[in-house]
């Protein structure tokens, strides 16, 4: 069976958004597909912002998470690296699209726009019902000894 980078690299991580071992969070699980990062995941009831629509909030951690493991994951294959490094987000715009139901799942794409010695600009996207919703642009860097992020995973 195949496991999400989450679950593979770190099954402790208690981040809100992709953290496996977080129960309370999102648990977002991105897979690998060749190129793209991919993702699928239900909202609840409690993730909306009003009946029938997502909190964009909830949307903006599920392209966030997403985006940073597609970093992370990217950086570990150009560095040749058998463990992805700890990656955080500098920045990340989210544009909304259009409302997103929240009573089907959402899938996600994320690919790299450029990749640098230890960072990655990451573009992602954000679909219901093959309808895009919503669009991410960030940069994501790895982090060094010292950072509060290093070997949180």
């Amino acid at each position: 069976m195949e496991q999400c980078l989450q679950e593979l690299y770190a099954p402790h991580n208690a981040c809100f958004g992709c953290g496996p071992s977080n129960l309370q969070g999102l648990q977002l699980q991105s897979f690998v597909k060749a190129e793209v990062i991919v993702a699928s995941w239900l909202p609840k009831e409690y993730h909306e912002a009003f009946p029938g629509m997502l909190n964009g909030g909830i949307i903006g951690a599920l392209l966030d998470c997403h985006s940073n493991w597609t970093a992370a994951y990217f950086l570990m294959r150009e560095m040749g690296e058998t463990k992805p490094p700890c990656t955080v987000t500098a920045f990340f715009n989210v544009t909304l699209k259009r409302p997103t139901p929240s009573r089907q799942a959402v899938d996600l794409t994320a690919t790299v726009k450029e990749l640098k010695a230890d960072r990655a600009l990451i573009e992602a996207k954000l679909f219901s019902n093959d309808a895009l919703c919503a669009t991410c642009e960030g940069l994501f860097v790895a982090v060094k000894a010292g950072h509060p992020a290093f070997h949180r995973w």
